[in-house]
């Protein structure tokens, strides 16, 4: 999300607005989904709170689990959301600041609520971790803050490919078989999501896929998409 309207980007650029947040989240919902991510995308970079009336709204119209992230940076943020809706929250930016906050926030609501983000992107090789929505990079390292944050109380690792977001030619494969060797919580894949087999293949390394163009632009249906995935022989709900 970005300015209370849902958009698409490549690679964090070139956004596209896709709709309204509340509506596309009923939507998915009635349609199947099995979970919804809401970020605000400018929330960090812009040093502002997550739009909590619009966390309530979509709350209001939905049956799913939600997870909200984008400028939670205290886990007085994280209950002002989850009083507002939400089931989990993500944080990225301000964990890699602060990594004690994924301890504070898994010991006052349990692990099972803070989901760690992670947008990194491969350079000579090697997978960095990026601040603010892809615009920073830092120090940090993708497999190693990913087991960091496993073992500070994190539920599950959000990871997202910049170098495939967007793209649509399928996820970072060889990110995810690496990383699932470095942790033992629950992986969701994000990135590169362009064909109902791209959600074959990641489930190979992932426990969870995430995509967002393809179900806004309607150029994937999730119930076909579960069909196909059952046909595939993995377990949806």
């Amino acid at each position: 999300m970005l300015d209370g309207t849902t958009v698409k980007g490549m690679r964090f650029l070139h956004l596209k607005e896709a709709g309204n947040p509340v509506e596309l989240a009923r939507i998915y919902s009635d349609a199947g989904a099995d979970e919804l991510v809401f970020l605000d995308i400018n929330a960090s970079h812009e040093r502002r709170k997550t739009f909590v009336d619009v966390v309530r709204r979509v709350a209001e119209n939905i049956s799913i689990p939600f997870t909200v992230g984008g400028g939670i940076g205290s886990v007085e943020d994280v209950g002002m959301l989850l009083n507002a809706g939400a089931d989990k929250v993500s944080i990225n930016s301000s964990a890699i600041r602060r990594p004690e906050l994924i301890t504070e926030i898994a010991k006052a609501f349990g692990s099972q609520v803070c989901v760690v983000a992670i947008d990194a992107s491969c350079r000579d090789g090697e997978w960095r971790c990026y601040l603010n929505g892809g615009r920073v990079p830092t120090a940090k390292k993708l497999y190693s803050w990913a087991k960091e944050a496993e073992d500070r109380g994190a539920g599950e690792i959000l990871f997202t490919s910049m170098d495939h977001d967007g793209v649509k030619e399928g996820f970072a494969l060889d990110a995810l078989k690496k990383l699932q060797t470095f942790v033992s919580i629950p992986v969701i894949a994000s990135g590169g999501c362009g064909t109902m087999q791209h959600f074959v293949d990641a489930f190979r390394y992932a426990d969870a896929a995430l995509a967002a163009s393809v179900f806004h632009f309607g150029e994937i249906q999730i119930p076909q998409l579960k069909k196909f995935l059952k046909e595939n022989n993995i377990n949806v709900r």
